[in-house]
């Protein structure tokens, strides 16, 4: 964490399950460029600084430079910035990254700039006019070896619970990740964050994650965790209620640890049978 750097706080995704929107607020406050390159430069001047910056990035990474203006007023009826789709009210997705990345990795004393943090695929995805150049920018310049990305599910009544957008987007992205990284050496590689056992989760909605999986990613996923209760959050009040508490309807929710457990081995079974990394 010593050389790594914040470049900016909060979050305007609100997913359902994860307090940042909560404690760091849901309109992004971005650091200026020039603060950012300042505190890289000092980095060059210490004495255990090898010339890797470890991470550029925030909750999301590729929200930096992100603006609305009606998150600056204050509010916003429609409350979803992201899900279902991306609203158009967002602008300054991805270029200004790029130039900060640019400006980064141009200092001298610098060797290599890396993006550690996850980002939102489906903002590369949807932005027609950067998303592009961004993620070609990432693969050549900012990967050490994988890039994060939390689809969480495939199920589109489950997205739904999560506050995640759905599904359809992911193909075309790991399409032009391939295409792209498999001019790169060494490798790059996609790591995918999943979550069982969520509020509305059964065995039924985990065998459509594993026919997924199977079928656009082909690998076994290491990254999966157990729906944990966070303070403050729509999926906690879920698990807690047993009811969706946009439309007050019953949701079943597993709150045995064997029956957790089973949702997550039909994705993640036992560490000798898994593949490191996807392609």
């Amino acid at each position: 964490m010593r050389f790594s750097i914040t470049t900016h706080r909060g979050c305007c995704g609100e997913c359902h399950f994860c307090a940042i929107s909560i404690h760091q607020g849901r309109a992004v406050r971005n650091r200026s460029c020039t603060s950012i390159v300042r505190e890289a430069r000092l980095f060059t001047a210490h004495p255990l600084f090898k010339g890797i910056i470890s991470d550029v990035g925030g909750p999301t990474a590729n929200l930096y430079g992100v603006r609305c203006a009606s998150l600056t007023r204050g509010g916003c009826r429609q409350q979803h910035c992201l899900t279902p789709s991306t609203c158009q009210r967002l602008y300054g997705v991805h270029q200004p990254q790029i130039e900060l990345l640019r400006r980064l990795r141009s200092i001298p004393g610098i060797r290599h700039v890396f993006v550690a943090s996850g980002i939102r695929y489906d903002l590369v995805v949807s932005d027609k006019v950067a998303g592009q150049a961004y993620l070609e920018e990432l693969i050549r310049w900012h990967l050490s070896g994988q890039l994060k990305i939390a689809p969480e599910h495939s199920d589109s009544t489950l997205l739904k619970l999560m506050g995640k957008p759905e599904i359809s987007e992911l193909p075309e992205f790991i399409r032009r990740f391939r295409e792209i990284s498999r001019h790169q050496s060494p490798r790059r590689f996609l790591t995918y964050y999943f979550i069982a056992a969520h509020p509305g989760c059964t065995e039924k909605t985990m065998q459509h994650l594993q026919r997924f999986i199977a079928r656009h990613l082909r690998i076994t996923p290491e990254q999966v965790q157990l729906f944990t209760p966070t303070p403050s959050t729509y999926s906690t009040l879920m698990y807690y209620t047993e009811l969706n508490p946009f439309s007050l309807e019953p949701l079943f929710v597993e709150k045995n640890l064997t029956g957790k457990m089973r949702q997550k081995a039909m994705i993640a079974p036992p560490a000798a049978t898994r593949s490191r990394f996807s392609p």
